[in-house]
């Protein structure tokens, strides 16, 4: 009875992949206490059990024993002796000795993972932190021989219940029955060796889109040409590094053949029906390329063709390691379980990425709302749905399957299968996409999700007041600088550039924020919007006393008066002493609804909007949502004609007199792109929806 009901516990622990977890919360020991073991490390729990010692040759051979014997934070996944052989004789190998000094570096960084992670904490479908080969372990729930509820990493290797979270003074061991192996192989090698999805290869090869998923790593970037950045945000002194790698990476969407048969009759290989089914999506979308040269069955892979456009379509230009990177992180953290910064019951969390078909974006969207649900799986990921009052488009179902016989993550990308076709069609672009584009900072960047750097570190814990930690691995996380160059579509001039890691108390939505510092003149390009009009472009952020001023400018032309960072909504600039402070936003919720339409349209007119009701921060006992404090707000940057065809850029240029504040510290938190359907309501009662 007792083991039944560990394993039933055991079981709704990892049922909990509906509400993730983001890591363990284990400090390192003072620096003082290295080396002075009070218990069994990780080294030595290899060294004491033979029925590792293979394992253990490795992880010697690789020369990190004596990493596995200082103070840390590491999770050790332990193949046994068993599964060493039978690894080792699939690569036609007799024993250890056989390997390279780089074989076996390999192997062993492929099974540590510096974090340290339980069963119970692997929630989500892949953990958190990288191996130390910066490769994500996927991970899923299942069963074992004898039914007990096990965790599988990468589909095939299981933790061994009985062996499961052995825990050491610098980390968690995890025993396991198989070598964990992680394909080098690019995307475009996966894609072509699935039977499963012929079509959309074959597809991908006939109009060339396959050869705009090839690039892997800059090779001239060096890190080691950076120093580390020094700086004071608000009242905190950090540190911060520029990232170690710039790798390139893709995400790509795929119909398996099976889908495109049932539900479109498109055969097994039969590409006219598919570029049929794409002029069908794409000639409303572009109907001046239709008698064009480059639109025929003879031209895939010119720019104009409609199944060159449907397969650049489904390719995010970005890295994602698992489907619960497609939507902001999901955390199991006191108050909060579930999106960071996302009151669930009012909206579901949603992303936007940008794609390889030029000027468009994917929308993915995870379900929480139950007003809304539909037919849709509550807990699952959606490409461009919107099911609402308005609307009810289901949009493509993400499946978050890892496959044992099937590859999914390669050296440069990662593919999902989905439920339906993925296409910028005229629902897609006039009624999805229809509406308030809202994006964190982070996901504007694509370079960010690529190099894992978005959700770096823990984000309970706050960074020392004074010194900041500037160790080789700090224990709370880093802070990152990006060099002039390193972000696709940024160029700037006298400022450093900073990502400042999550916290859960920060006034940043999603925890993180940017931060410019210097005399900056900082020029980003815009995310796409999906057609021609009126749109209006807003900046999310929080005002401090310690930030500075800055001149917008869009497309080269200034943009009104500088925004004044210093300033709150209770200023008299704004709304002054009508506004309440309350963090609960209960002040806000007890106004009528003509109250709250009049206050919007009175800043409306003065360039700014309160903070959305549904985003908020956090300590582990409570919620403070952003609508109800004066110092987080929106800042119109702009409003006017875009043509959704053309790059447009927004320029922040200094405007502070002299070094105001912490280096005239400027923040980016959220970026909204706002249609005129939805900003331009002006009849009395009515105001923009608040969420």
């Amino acid at each position: 009875m007792k083991k039944i009901t560990y394993n039933i516990l055991s079981l709704l622990g990892i049922i909990a992949f509906m509400v993730p977890s983001l890591s363990s919360c284990s400090d390192e020991p003072d620096k003082d206490n290295f080396y002075t073991f009070t218990g069994e490390m990780a080294s030595s729990y290899l060294k004491n059990r033979p029925e590792y010692s293979e394992f253990t040759e490795i992880v010697e051979r690789a020369g990190l024993m004596d990493l596995l014997s200082t103070y840390g934070h590491y999770t050790c996944f332990v193949p046994s002796n068993e599964a060493i052989d039978t690894y080792l004789r699939g690569i036609g190998k007799s024993g250890v000795a056989d390997l390279s000094t780089a074989d076996c570096d390999t192997l062993a960084r492929t099974h540590l993972v510096a974090n340290m992670y339980t069963t119970m904490e692997m929630t989500q479908d892949r953990l958190p932190t990288a191996n130390m080969l910066g490769r994500f372990i996927a991970t899923s729930a299942g069963f074992d021989e004898e039914n007990n509820a096990v965790i599988y990493l990468e589909g095939l290797a299981k933790i061994l219940f009985k062996s499961q979270d052995d825990s050491v003074e610098n980390g968690i061991m995890q025993p396991i029955d198989r070598v964990i192996e992680k394909s080098n192989n690019y995307i475009s090698d996966l894609l072509r060796d699935n039977p499963r999805i012929s079509t959309f290869y074959n597809a991908l090869v006939a109009t060339k889109v396959i050869d705009e998923i090839m690039l892997v790593e800059d090779e001239n970037y060096d890190r080691n040409k950076y120093p580390k950045y020094y700086y004071r945000s608000h009242t905190w002194n950090e540190v911060a590094w520029v990232p170690d790698t710039k790798k390139y990476g893709y995400t790509v969407f795929v119909e398996p053949d099976e889908v495109l048969e049932s539900k479109y009759n498109i055969a097994k290989g039969d590409l006219r029906a598919l570029y049929n089914k794409a002029c069908e999506l794409y000639d409303p979308v572009y109907p001046e390329d239709v008698n064009k040269e480059g639109h025929s069955f003879e031209n895939l892979t010119d720019s104009i063709n409609p199944l060159h456009r449907f397969m650049q379509y489904h390719i995010l230009t970005r890295y994602t390691a698992g489907v619960s990177d497609l939507t902001p992180m999901d955390v199991n953290l006191g108050v909060v379980k579930g999106a960071f910064g996302f009151d669930e019951t009012l909206i579901n969390p949603v992303d936007w990425f940008h794609t390889v078909l030029p000027h468009t974006m994917i929308k993915v969207e995870k379900i929480t709302v139950n007003d809304y649900l539909g037919d849709g799986t509550k807990g699952d990921r959606y490409i461009n749905r919107r099911y609402d009052a308005n609307y009810q488009i289901v949009g493509a179902r993400v499946d978050p399957t890892i496959e044992a016989d099937v590859v999914h993550d390669g050296l440069n990308g990662h593919y999902y299968y989905v439920d339906d076709i993925v296409a910028f069609s005229s629902d897609v672009q006039n009624k999805v996409q229809n509406m308030r584009i809202r994006m964190d900072f982070s996901s504007v960047f694509p370079e960010v999700m690529t190099n894992g750097l978005r959700f770096e570190g823990n984000p309970e814990v706050d960074d020392p007041a004074g010194t900041p930690d500037d160790s080789a691995t700090p224990k709370n996380g880093r802070n990152y600088y990006f060099p002039l160059g390193f972000l696709d579509g940024v160029t700037f001039t006298n400022c450093s550039v900073v990502l400042r890691r999550p916290h859960i108390n920060f006034w940043s939505w999603q925890g993180d924020e940017w931060n410019l510092f210097g005399d900056y003149d900082f020029t980003f390009r815009l995310p796409p919007i999906p057609y021609s009009g009126d749109w209006q472009v807003r900046l999310g952020f929080c005002a401090i006393e310690t930030r500075g001023v800055m001149q917008v400018y869009f497309d080269g032309v200034p943009q009104g008066i500088p925004l004044d960072m210093t300033k709150f909504l209770n200023s008299d600039l704004y709304i002054g002493d009508r506004f309440v402070w309350d963090e609960s936003c209960g002040n806000y919720d007890q106004m009528t609804d003509e109250e709250k339409a009049e206050e919007q349209k009175l800043l409306k007119n003065l360039g700014a909007y309160r903070s959305p009701r549904s985003l908020f921060h956090f300590s582990l006992s409570e919620k403070s949502y952003f609508v109800g404090n004066y110092r987080t707000y929106r800042r119109i940057l702009c409003q006017g004609y875009m043509d959704k065809n053309k790059d447009h850029y927004i320029r922040f240029r200094v405007a502070s007199d002299g070094k105001q504040g912490n280096n005239n510290e400027f923040m980016l938190d959220y970026l909204e792109l706002v249609p005129k359907s939805v900003y331009g309501v002006d009849g009395d009662g009515e105001m923009e929806d608040d969420l």
